[in-house]
């Protein structure tokens, strides 16, 4: 099995949807491909060293020779879960939408397969720019996504979307092509490695805002912070949300996002390691004040799915703040509280659109006495909230709990407001159950009866796994802490002399860059 294999299926399979006519034919296939992709990644998991902090499974095949640029993907403790994270949900995704997408359809699935590559392969790509082009790519198809099978405002908010992040993004590109001058000027060969990119010694002065380091530190933030999205470039998200089909929220609550995320742990920390440590207290702060800002303005909105759209704002707050505690229960609990928001906001999409397939509204004031007519929908919207608010014994606690644990030793006072997050978070997703659930029944509910709002077979089927992954991450989050406690170990005691190794099959006649300590094995 090689990580190519696991990058491209999605692609092949689009290939073969092609051949389809059928609405139901191209639903079936493409959820039979998505759980032969998701076995696949099974497969790798199981095969995967979780004892080591070495690039994995690597493939290195030349490219751009003159450059330096390859294709170059490897796996480390780092990207596993968030490829598995990536091809758990596309499942869900495609079954979640069977009744909902009845145009376009053979359309739609392409988007949604063309995307699970781009992701993917922005998680394993070890080459910036291959790891640009992946990211830049993904754009595409999400863009199509809410511009086609959206709402009524969807084409503004489709072009906000790509707009914002494709802006951001130039930074980056130019971030990156600085970088490869940088190891011509190092090792008298270019090189567009991100391991060649974690040996550079790039110039630093503290106070100054004019060095190399902190510029291309922060025009990779930018581009970072504006995907997560990070106050105050977040004002695309909500717009997105609101206008995306269910399926491309959850995509895009789920696992696009984590892509700003992990490009922080990926790029920003190794290859800028005294910029971020110096400014990590401006970080620290924007994640605070994400954090509060996105629980107040979700306290006050009256639409259930913008609702969650800004709780992802002040959720993904949490994971910068614990990226930047630059500590190892700050790291872990970032890269833990990835997969939970993937997972619980993921589910909360989920369920906002079981309940807009069936009444057309979300409308807060029009529903009330939910939990009478809908039990069983009721009990799983409450599960997945104790989830997003963080209760002990659910996957939300673990990844909280670690990141604040973090940020105290980093910043006692940036810990404090982030409490308060907690706090505020707990008011708003509770008072949001008491007023759909409880209470007088609303217009919507007082006219429908309890067939109206029975979940389907296929409904279920979609939230049992994360209902189960919720308690699953709760109770044993050591069965996923362990794989990536090496590679966060690392990272943060060893920023500035951030070294790896390079193990496992290479396509090619070379795998091994200037950083790595020997060849492959």
């Amino acid at each position: 099995m090689t990580l190519s294999a696991i990058i491209f299926t999605p692609l092949i399979f689009g290939a073969l949807l092609c051949f389809l006519k059928s609405d139901k034919s191209i639903k079936v296939s493409t959820f039979i491909f998505s759980i032969v992709h998701f076995l696949l990644c099974l497969f790798m998991l199981s095969n995967f060293d979780k004892t080591t902090i070495d690039i994995q499974m690597a493939e290195k095949i030349s490219w751009l020779p003159s450059m330096g640029i390859s294709y170059f993907v490897g796996i480390d403790g780092l990207s596993v879960w968030l490829v598995m994270l990536t091809s758990f949900m596309l499942p869900l995704v495609v079954l979640g939408s069977w009744n909902s997408i009845t145009k376009k359809t053979k359309v739609f699935h392409l988007c949604l397969l063309g995307l699970q590559t781009t992701m993917i392969g922005t998680f394993l790509a070890l080459d910036a720019i291959l790891f640009y082009t992946f990211f830049e790519l993904s754009l595409i198809p999400m863009y199509f996504l809410i511009g086609i099978w959206g709402g009524k405002n969807k084409l503004y908010a489709a072009m906000k979307f790509f707009i914002y992040t494709m802006a951001g993004s130039v930074f980056m590109l130019l971030g990156i092509i600085a970088l490869i001058f940088m190891t011509k000027s190092n090792g008298g060969v270019m090189s567009a490695s991100i391991l060649d990119f974690y040996a550079l010694d790039i110039p630093f002065v503290a106070g100054s805002y004019f060095s190399t380091q902190t510029l291309l530190f922060f025009g990779f933030c930018l581009a970072f912070a504006i995907k997560v999205p990070l106050f105050p470039l977040h004002t695309w998200l909500p717009d997105a949300h609101v206008q995306a089909p269910t399926s491309g929220s959850v995509i895009l609550a789920g696992v696009m996002l984590k892509m700003g995320t992990y490009g922080f742990l990926r790029l920003v920390l190794p290859v800028f390691p005294e910029a971020a440590e110096y400014w990590s207290w401006l970080f620290l702060y924007l994640g605070v004040m994400g954090i509060i800002y996105g629980a107040l303005v979700a306290m006050v909105q009256t639409d259930i799915k913008k609702l969650v759209a800004y709780s992802s704002v002040s959720h993904m707050g949490y994971v910068v703040i614990g990226i930047f505690s630059l500590n190892t229960f700050g790291l872990t609990g970032s890269l833990y509280q990835m997969l939970c928001h993937g997972i619980s906001t993921g589910a909360l999409f989920f369920l906002v659109g079981m309940l807009y397939d069936r009444t057309h509204s979300r409308e807060i004031t029009k529903y009330g006495g939910l939990a009478v007519k809908a039990p069983i929908y009721a009990i799983a919207f409450v599960i997945v909230t104790m989830s997003s608010i963080a209760v002990p014994m659910t996957n939300g606690f673990v990844g909280e709990f670690l990141i604040l644990l973090g940020t105290f030793g980093a910043s006692k006072v940036a810990a404090g407001f982030a409490v308060l997050g907690v706090i505020l978070g707990a008011a708003y997703m509770l008072w949001l159950v008491k007023r759909v659930f409880f209470g007088p029944e609303g217009e919507l509910v007082a006219s429908k009866d309890e067939a109206f709002f029975k979940l389907t077979i296929k409904e279920k089927l979609v939230l049992a796994p994360l209902i189960v992954m919720i308690f699953w991450m709760g109770i044993f989050p050591n069965h996923f802490i362990s794989y990536s406690e090496a590679s966060l170990n690392h990272l943060s005691k060893n920023m500035s002399n951030y070294e790896l190794n390079i193990v496992g099959q290479a396509n090619g006649p070379e795998v091994n860059s200037n950083n790595s300590q020997g060849e492959s094995k």
